[in-house]
């Protein structure tokens, strides 16, 4: 491959080349797929069904259960498949769709946190105005945008990567990751794809930033509640939304700006799992499944 400039096809990471860890592997993958994929559509469904559900904080934790549910599904069935079938294919256009639409979902999924931060901001110290502010025609306008800038997002990510040459089609990583495609390049640095993802980690710090100081003003006025049992509640809820907005954007950040290696990395693909198939996994059980309403609507679904 060291001569070619275009690749028909790309290999994946081979987790092992013992049958048995392939096996194990796509047993791992595949219960952590089925967890998500249920977790999100029981959230899903139960907003949809449910009008006591019909309002702004809902909606963006159904429109979060839809990003979560396409972020795991673009990348974790080939990876199964792959193993299952002791094969490391992908196409080079399976690879583009896969890396257009993870970037696109991942984009989304941040930015809607970042909302859904404010929502709470709002809601929790602005409660007289929460009705005004958070109507649904203002609510449907940043949900559009939401989904528009992730598209956007993806486009410019997978224009930059593969207007590349490529001097080999193996990509160290159980997916089409940008850090992985770079360094296959046969002219070094990409300058427009790293423009691209530098401001894509500062807009992401941003968002985390955005997040911190809600949650921090959120804390101060929950701080003055009187009542020890609703400031416990509300700071229960408020920490565990922060560690995995930090687990995502930490572990993210680090997987796209650490130097890239020409071997196989378990802390390439650790960072990977962090920020990849763990949130979506625990954005639902955090954001959703810890919530009075949500649990009644689940239980009389599950009597049903």
């Amino acid at each position: 491959m060291e001569n070619q400039t275009t690749v028909p096809y790309f290999l994946l990471l081979e987790f092992s080349k013992n049958r048995h860890l392939q096996i194990l592997h796509f047993f791992f993958f595949f219960l952590l797929y089925v967890a998500t994929v249920i977790a999100n559509l029981l959230i899903i469904s139960a907003v949809a069904i449910d009008h006591r559900l019909h309002s702004p904080m809902y909606f963006f934790l159904m429109n979060l259960g839809l990003q979560d549910l396409g972020i795991v599904s673009v990348i974790v069935p080939k990876s199964i498949i792959n193993s299952l079938m002791d094969t490391r294919y992908i196409s080079y256009f399976g690879c583009v769709t896969q890396h257009f639409l993870f970037l696109s979902f991942v984009t989304s999924d941040l930015s809607l946190l970042t909302v859904m931060a404010y929502d709470r901001y709002i809601a929790i110290c602005h409660p007289l105005h929460y009705e005004l502010v958070m109507n649904w025609k203002y609510c449907t306008e940043i949900i559009i945008i939401v989904w528009v800038t992730g598209l956007l997002c993806g486009m410019l990510h997978t224009t930059g990567t593969f207007s590349i040459h490529f001097c080999s089609n193996v990509v160290n990583q159980f997916f089409c990751e940008i850090p992985q495609l770079l360094n296959l390049s046969c002219s070094g640095i990409n300058r427009l794809e790293v423009g691209i993802l530098v401001a894509n980690v500062i807009a992401s710090l941003g968002c985390s930033t955005f997040i911190v100081v809600s949650y921090a003003v959120i804390f101060k006025t929950v701080l003055r509640i009187p009542s020890e049992k609703a400031r416990g509640k509300a700071l229960s809820t408020c920490i565990p939304h922060l560690t995995v907005v930090f687990m995502l954007v930490c572990s993210g950040c680090i997987a796209y700006l650490r130097p890239s290696s020409n071997t196989p990395s378990y802390l390439d693909i650790g960072l990977t799992v962090l920020y990849a198939l763990l949130p979506p996994l625990f954005n639902p059980i955090i954001y959703s499944m810890r919530n009075k309403n949500i649990k009644c609507v689940l239980s009389k679904l599950w009597r049903f």
